[in-house]
């Protein structure tokens, strides 16, 4: 797992909370559950404190040829309903680069490949209660390769919409993945289409 400062027990930046113990509450390969207790600057603890250590995320910003943006309708048992969404998942363990891992998800999820890739930058999900980030990476020049393999945990399809309909879906709030949506934006920024 990348990102901040994963050790729990190194001393907390001036003004931070300091970490007392980790114990373990689940560990699974996809989720460690921790209930940590913490000393706050005041000097108050708070036990349990519970952190998600989760594995890192990405999030693939595919733009076509013709300036259309590939995404997914996905099934998220979460929310009990089909979400639109922008391609990603979760990085293996020995995925190093966000980018090589982004082209894989987009490959296995839509079927399409990148001329060129860029790395946009990363966002915490919930810097609160989970340690990991979620890497966001810009595809440009997308194109349909092969049919997509979905993993038997995914059912989704994919959807390939006009520049002018994502403008529509972000601005009327119909991408309703918080970071789905910031990737998008932040990613639709990095190619030169939107402008804050």
């Amino acid at each position: 797992m990348r990102g901040a400062n994963r050790n729990r027990l190194t001393p907390p930046a001036p003004g931070g909370w300091e970490t007392l113990s980790t114990p373990n509450v689940l560990h699974d390969p996809w989720l460690r559950v921790e209930a940590e207790a913490v000393r706050t600057p005041a000097g108050t603890v708070l036990d349990p404190w519970w952190v998600l250590n989760l594995p890192d995320w990405l999030v693939v910003v595919a733009i076509t040829r013709d300036q259309e943006v590939v995404l997914v309708r996905q099934w998220r048992q979460g929310a009990r309903g089909f979400i639109l969404e922008i391609p990603g998942g979760i990085m293996d363990v020995e995925d190093i680069d966000p980018i090589a891992a982004g082209s894989r998800e987009l490959l296995e999820e839509t079927g399409f490949a990148a001329e060129a890739w860029r790395l946009v930058g990363a966002l915490w999900p919930d810097p609160a209660r989970n340690n990991n980030r979620c890497h966001v990476v810009l595809g440009i020049g997308c194109h349909a390769v092969a049919a997509p393999r979905l993993e038997p945990g995914e059912t989704l399809e994919t959807v390939v919409l006009p520049m002018a309909d994502i403008r529509r879906i972000l601005r009327d709030g119909d991408m309703e993945s918080t970071l789905h949506a910031t990737g998008l934006l932040r990613g639709l920024c990095a190619a030169g289409i939107l402008e804050f």
